[in-house]
């Protein structure tokens, strides 16, 4: 090879060189009235999601991003969604005080923080990735402020090797103490992350009163969280039906959406399923993948592409009362349950109940939770829009559920709370 061929060649390597990084950089500028995402060079608002699966049909609704809460299975993310077109708002756990996380403790911080820098190593030029997201809630339950010097830390780790994503930070709500901390003790911060469901409305009020003057992201959003929702006279959660949920998705969406200066997009919660309260509570998608109608909302919100929609639970009753009214019965009566429902393109539906007992293992943040066992239940009658059953003979709380499906993977849930005397 001559040396002109040769020179040709370096050429054009360091032009695709520069494609390849230009592709993957992210940047924040300031507006005339706050602040805009950039990708490649082109803007780009976050109509995201939290979770990793189904993403295909995160893609045909109108999303274009999803958010991780660590670097577990990394590669084969971001490799999935560069295949579906979709960024990635990658994760770094960082340790929780109330998972015994030692903030005093410099060695467990050091090796966090240099964990964290082989991450940052292996997946910065992934051309999926769209930002990083350091630690998730570490304000939950925290008294050690140091972890926000950790936060730091790493935030300025992650700028001194890569220049081309920003770092973000999230938080369990928001309060004026939290917004002070990160903006004294965390500079290298560029986003604010904010995990809220029934404050979403109160959101963008609430980041300017507190002084937060940089960007923020909904990094978590749907239902009424289980602590905010009305609960039983025996102390449980009541759960909204997934109609109600629809609903409500609908008015958070619009309360991020309508502040277009601070607010870079969001990502909704579960993006999968989860056992967190009940089996039901917050995944937009039951465990065996079915779409509930918080989904059609979403893609009303981003595309509004035609989809065959899920089925709408109007009401679902335990003899004639609803969840809200703390039902208790006695062992060995009849439970009436009746439901109204209809299905937006008309499809042929089929019905599943459940009965559980009252989940023991809750617990905070989203740390894991046993599912209860399902128990048997005897059916008296069970005709159009009617379930009679017997209730259980021992004493103590209980869930019944109802789940309809339409045959084309979507479905629609609720669940009953009540107490056998």
């Amino acid at each position: 090879m001559n040396f002109k061929a040769l020179f040709i060649l370096v050429f054009i390597c360091n032009v695709c060189f520069s494609q390849i990084v230009s592709e993957q950089k992210t940047e924040i500028i300031k507006t005339n009235n706050g602040f805009q995402l950039l990708r490649n060079g082109n803007p780009y608002y976050v109509n995201g999601a939290g979770g990793t699966e189904y993403l295909d049909v995160l893609k045909s609704i109108g999303g274009n991003s999803i958010r991780t809460w660590s670097t577990g299975d990394a590669k084969k993310v971001l490799d999935d969604a560069y295949d579906n077109g979709i960024s990635v708002c990658l994760g770094l756990w960082v340790g929780h005080e109330r998972h015994g996380f030692d903030y005093n403790d410099e060695y467990a911080v050091t090796a966090q923080l240099k964990a964290f820098e082989q991450d940052i190593l292996k997946y910065k030029d992934h051309p999926a990735l769209l930002m990083w997201a350091v630690g998730n809630e570490v304000d939950l339950f925290y008294k050690n402020f140091r972890v926000w010097d950790a936060i730091e830390d790493i935030a300025k780790m992650i700028k001194e090797i890569d220049q081309n994503h920003p770092t973000m930070t999230v938080t369990a709500g928001i309060d004026p103490a939290e917004v002070f901390m990160i903006k004294t003790y965390c500079p290298s911060i560029d986003i604010l992350g904010v995990n809220t469901y029934g404050g979403i409305q109160h959101l963008s009020d609430a980041v300017r009163m507190y002084g937060w003057d940089k960007p923020y992201m909904v990094t978590e959003w749907g239902p009424y969280g289980h602590w905010e929702s009305p609960m039983t006279t025996w102390g449980v959660a009541v759960e909204a039906t997934s109609k109600e949920k629809a609903n409500f998705r609908e008015i958070a969406y619009k309360s991020i959406s309508k502040d277009v200066d601070l607010c870079l997009g969001s990502y909704a919660f579960l993006w999968g399923h989860k056992q967190e309260q009940t089996p039901t509570w917050y995944g937009l998608f039951t465990k065996e993948g079915n779409a509930t109608q918080s989904i059609d909302v979403l893609n009303s919100c981003w595309g509004n592409n035609h989809r065959n929609r899920a089925p709408i639970l109007h009401s679902f009753l335990l003899n004639n009362k609803d969840k809200k009214e703390s039902v208790k019965i006695k062992r060995g009566k009849d439970c009436v349950f009746t439901y109204e429902v209809t299905d937006p393109d008309n499809d042929s539906l089929k019905y599943e109940f459940q009965l559980m007992p009252e989940s023991t293992d809750k617990k905070s943040g989203g740390d894991f939770e046993k599912t209860p066992e399902p128990i048997s239940f005897k059916v008296v009658e069970n005709s159009n829009h009617k379930i009679t059953i017997k209730s259980p003979k021992k004493p103590g709380a209980y869930r019944f559920f109802i789940y309809i499906r339409d045959g084309n993977k979507n479905i629609a849930t609720a669940n009953i709370p009540f107490y056998v005397k």
